[in-house]
C-alpha cells in the first residue's frame, strides 16, 4: 500500500501507491506513522491518487505522548503503517474522571473520543453551524455527559444557558434522576408550570452602565442624565425628611430660575405649572397653602396675572420659593442599600430634567426626551416585570439566589428569553453576564466558583455593538479577554458567526463545527482563525447532522466526531409538516 516517500513539502508527504487504483476509498481521513530511528510522526491521508498518496504532517510523539506540530520532518527511508490503537487512544483520549464522553470518532470505529474537561471548559467555546445541523442536540448531550459521567460528580457545576427559544427544558428537566444531588432550575419570562421561577432581575444593582443599556442610549451628554436620575432615586427612596428636602429644593431653584428668566409672564406661568405638574410635593403643589401678612393664598392663585402683567403675589411666591433653597443639601450621599422601582427612577428622572443646568438647554431636553419614551414604553410593557424593585439585594445574594432551587444547590440554571424581544433580550443577556462577572471578580479567591455562560444563538447577544464607543467596554468582549482567569466562561453557540463580535471569537480556544454552507461565515472563520485549515473547512461542508469537526486545545489533532442523540431531547426538531396537514 504505502511505497517510498517520493519527496516532502512544509506541510505534506508525497508516498508512492503500491496498490494502484485498488486501493480502499475509506483510507481517506486515516492517520499514519512515519517511524525511524526511534522518532514517530504523524500524518493523515488527505488524497489518494492512482500513483501517489498525500499525507499531511500532524505532530509527533514523544514517548506516550503526542506533541501538536512537526519541528522536524520525516527521512525519506521512514517507514509508513497505519496508527495502532495505543497511538489512537494519546489522540482521542480516555475516559475516567478528568474527562467526558464528547461522541464517537466519525473515522475509526470503536473509538471514543473523551476530552479532557480543564482543556475543554477553562477556556472559552464556539459551537457553529447551520440551522438543523445539530447544534442543540450536541449542546444537550455533551451537558447530559457530564452529569452521566460514573468516575465523578459535578455538583458544584454552575451552568447558566440563555435559552432563545426555550429549547432545553426537555433535554435537562429530569437531570436529578442521574443524581438526587443535581438540580435543575428553569428561569422564564413567561411562568407556565409550579415549577418554572420568573425572571426578576433587581433594580438597585443597575447601575449607570445597565441603564445606557436598557434605554438604549447613544450619546455621552445622556451619560450624566441617567448618573444624575441614578443619584437621585436613590435619595428620594429613603422618603426621609432630607429627601422632602432635597426635592423641594430642586423645584425651588426651577421655579427660581424661570420667576429671574426673560420670558414673557404668561410663558413664565405655563413652565412653571409643568414643572408643578411633573414634580411636586407637599411644600410644591397646585393646592399648596402660602402664608401672608395676614392671609393665605394657594401655590396657584400666586401666579394669577394681573392687569399690568404681572404676577400678583410675585412677592409672597418669591419669599417662599427662597425658604425652600438649601445649596447643602446638595451634597446628600444616598444609601447605599436603597431600593426602588422602574417608576421610581422614572419620576427621579423628571426632578432630574428641571435641575439646574438641565431646564434650559435644548441639546439636554432632547437627550432625555428619548431616554424618557423608552423608560415610559418599557414601564408600559411585559419589560417592566422583569425587575424587581420590592427589597434590596446585594449581586452576592442575587448571584447566590440564582445559583439555588427549592433550598438546593442548582448545576443548570437555564434561563428561557424566548418571548423576549431581541432589543431586550440582549439587554438582560448583557446586564446578568455583568453581574456573573462582577460576582466572580469579587471572589477572595480567584475562579474559585467557575461560570459557564450557554448563549444559544449567540449572534442575537454578542454583536459589534458601540458599547465600547458609549461605555468604554463591550461585556462580552471584556468577558473574552478577561473572564477565563476569573472562571468566567463563554460557550457561543450561533448559526451566523459572521455577525458576533470578532473581539470574542479571537479569545475562543476550541471549536465545535458542525456542517456550514454560508460563504460569508465559512470565510470569516476561515480568517478569523489562523489555526483552521484549508482540509477542515472542506471537511465540515459534507458532514451529517449530529457531526462536527473538532479541533483547538482540549484536541491533540482535529477529530470528527459523531455524537449520539441526547436523551431526553431538546424541543428543537423541524416541524412535522405531513403530520400537522393530515
Amino acid at each position: 500500500m504505502f511505497g517510498k516517500i517520493l519527496y516532502i513539502s512544509d506541510s505534506m508527504a508525497f508516498v508512492q501507491n503500491t496498490s494502484g487504483g485498488n486501493i480502499a476509498a475509506d483510507l481517506m481521513n486515516l492517520h499514519v506513522i512515519f517511524e525511524s530511528n526511534g522518532e514517530r510522526i504523524l500524518g493523515e491521508i488527505t488524497e489518494i491518487n492512482s500513483d501517489q498518496i498525500k499525507i499531511r504532517f500532524l505532530g509527533e510523539y514523544q514517548g506516550n505522548r503526542f506533541i501538536n506540530g512537526v519541528l522536524r520532518k520525516p527521512l525519506l527511508s521512514s517507514n509508513i503503517r497505519i496508527i495502532n490503537g495505543e497511538e489512537l487512544l494519546a489522540l482521542v483520549g480516555t475516559y475516567n474522571e478528568n474527562s467526558f464522553v464528547l461522541g464517537q470518532s466519525a473515522i475509526y470505529k470503536n473509538f471514543t473520543v473523551c476530552p479532557n474537561v480543564n482543556d475543554l471548559f477553562s477556556n472559552h467555546l464556539a459551537i457553529f453551524g447551520n440551522t438543523g445541523s445539530g447544534k442543540s442536540c450536541g449542546v444537550s448531550r455533551i451537558v447530559q455527559n457530564i452529569f452521566l459521567n460514573k468516575h465523578t460528580n459535578v455538583t458544584n457545576a454552575n451552568l447558566f444557558i440563555f435559552d432563545a427559544y426555550g429549547e432545553y427544558k426537555n433535554a435537562f428537566a429530569s437531570i436529578n434522576t442521574i443524581n438526587p444531588e443535581y438540580n435543575y432550575k428553569f428561569i422564564t419570562t413567561n411562568p407556565k408550570e409550579p415549577t418554572d421561577v420568573p425572571l426578576k432581575i433587581p433594580v438597585n444593582l443597575l447601575k449607570l452602565d445597565d441603564y445606557a443599556l436598557l434605554f438604549q442610549a447613544s450619546k455621552h451628554t445622556q451619560l450624566p442624565i441617567l448618573e444624575r436620575t441614578l443619584k437621585l432615586v436613590k435619595i428620594f427612596a429613603t422618603d426621609s425628611p432630607d429627601s422632602r428636602k432635597y426635592k423641594n429644593h430642586l423645584i425651588a431653584k426651577a421655579l427660581l430660575a424661570v420667576l429671574f428668566s426673560s420670558e414673557t409672564t404668561a410663558q413664565k406661568k405655563n413652565e412653571i405649572f409643568t414643572i408643578i405638574e411633573t414634580c411636586h410635593t407637599p411644600e410644591f403643589n397646585f393646592d399648596s397653602t402660602i402664608q401672608g401678612l395676614g392671609y393665605t393664598r394657594s401655590f396657584s392663585e400666586c401666579f394669577e396675572i394681573d392687569s399690568n402683567g404681572y404676577f400678583g403675589e410675585s412677592v409672597l411666591i418669591t419669599e417662599y420659593i427662597l425658604k425652600h433653597i438649601n445649596d447643602d443639601i446638595e451634597n446628600l450621599e444616598p444609601e447605599e442599600t436603597a431600593f426602588y422601582t422602574l417608576k421610581d427612577y422614572s419620576k427621579a428622572l423628571e426632578f432630574t430634567l428641571i435641575s439646574e443646568g438641565f431646564l434650559h438647554n435644548d441639546t439636554l431636553v432632547d437627550d432625555a426626551s428619548i431616554l424618557k419614551v423608552r423608560l415610559t414604553t418599557i414601564l408600559h410593557s411585559e419589560v417592566n416585570n422583569y425587575f424587581d424593585g420590592s427589597k434590596y439585594y446585594s449581586n452576592t445574594e442575587f448571584i447566590d439566589n440564582l445559583k439555588s432551587f427549592n433550598g438546593k444547590k442548582a448545576q443548570i440554571i437555564n434561563i428561557n428569553l424566548e418571548d423576549v424581544d431581541d432589543v431586550y433580550a440582549k439587554v438582560l443577556v448583557k446586564i446578568m453576564s455583568k453581574f456573573l462577572f462582577d460576582y466572580a471578580k469579587g471572589l477572595e479567591k480567584r475562579a474559585s466558583i467557575p461560570f459557564h455562560l450557554f448563549l444559544e444563538e449567540a449572534h442575537r447577544y454578542i454583536q459589534k455593538d458601540n458599547d465600547t464607543f458609549l461605555l468604554g467596554y463591550n461585556i462580552f468582549d471584556r468577558i473574552a479577554k478577561e473572564g477565563r482567569k476569573y472562571g468566567v466562561i463563554l460557550d457561543i453557540i450561533s448559526q451566523r458567526p459572521v455577525e458576533i463580535s470578532d473581539t470574542v471569537i479571537a479569545q475562543c480556544s476550541n471549536f465545535l463545527i458542525f456542517k456550514m454552507t454560508h460563504p460569508l461565515d465559512i470565510k470569516y472563520i476561515s480568517e478569523m482563525l489562523p489555526n483552521i485549515s484549508a482540509d477542515i473547512i472542506e471537511k465540515q461542508k459534507t458532514l451529517q447532522p449530529g457531526t462536527c469537526v473538532s479541533f483547538g486545545s482540549a484536541f491533540k489533532i482535529p477529530m470528527i466526531v459523531k455524537m449520539e442523540m441526547p436523551n431526553p431531547m431538546p424541543y428543537s426538531s423541524n416541524c412535522n409538516v405531513s403530520s400537522c396537514w393530515r
